[in-house]
């Protein structure tokens, strides 16, 4: 597990700034609800009659006076691109950065096979979004609970669950990228995470456009949909899993078969 430790150690300053910056910004938002908690309705009325933009972030299915309809368009907005972006920025150097940085020729010369080598690096990838997630989980469980509400506990594993499993396709994704990359990838992780994310809004405004729902993992994590039904699309998953694992297979491939530069 020496990798994996490494890796940790690596990454965890970016780890540390992003968790922070969206564990704060999460429960900034949910201690303001109370305060404008009263002013939701006429919120709600307004965004209402928006049209397309309010379709697009799933706000005419939502009420604004509650606590899940509130919590799932503003923080559901921040956990999703947050944690989009990191773990697309996780997963898109974690094989890259080896011929980026130069220290390939030293990894790959020690008595270790790549497999283990990817095997690692992949496990690190997991633990990071993992205890990143579970941290965010807790803070705004105990924020909910510090400002007098209570906790609908199905509707918030539900939406964080979902949230979880965009990182981890995101994650896997950008890992089998990884492997086929030689240089400065940071923008195709964000670049990547950015087109998902307003392809999914795309797909809320028009019909013809709800085939995006399959590409996009930010399909299956659209708070109105979750919250009425009370569950996450099984055909969105499938596709997620399926996503994700094609990352995987390439980043294996990839790895054993390369020339290392």
């Amino acid at each position: 597990m020496t990798i994996v430790k490494h890796e940790l150690r690596q990454g965890k300053t970016a780890f540390l700034i992003w968790m922070a910056a969206i564990s704060f910004l999460l429960m900034v938002c949910i201690f303001l609800f109370p305060e404008i908690q009263g002013d939701m309705d006429t919120m709600g009325e307004l965004f209402g009659s928006m049209g397309s933009f309010t379709a697009a972030f799933g706000m005419d299915r939502l009420n604004f006076g509650t606590l899940m309809g509130f919590y799932a368009v503003e923080c559901g907005n921040i956990l999703g691109l947050g944690g989009a972006f990191f773990a697309s920025l996780s997963g898109v150097s974690m094989l890259s950065k080896e011929e980026k940085d130069k220290t390939a020729e030293f990894l790959f010369t020690h008595p270790v096979s790549r497999t283990r080598i990817a095997t690692e690096k992949f496990t690190a990838l997991l633990l990071q979004i993992t205890a990143m997630n579970l941290v965010i989980l807790a803070l705004s469980l105990l924020s909910i609970h510090l400002i007098g509400e209570s906790i609908p506990w199905k509707e918030i594993l539900l939406l964080h669950g979902a949230y979880f499993l965009l990182q981890l396709e995101l994650g896997c994704v950008c890992f089998g990228l990884s492997a086929f990359l030689r240089r400065s990838s940071v923008g195709i992780g964000i670049g990547l995470a950015a087109v998902l994310y307003f392809l999914n809004l795309i797909a809320n405004m028009t019909d013809h456009a709800k085939f995006l729902k399959y590409i996009t993992p930010f399909g299956y994590c659209e708070g109105a949909d979750i919250i009425a039904g009370k569950r996450c699309n099984p055909g969105y998953i499938a596709v997620a899993i399926l996503f994700s694992c094609i990352g995987i297979a390439a980043a294996y491939w990839r790895c054993l078969t390369k020339d290392i530069h």
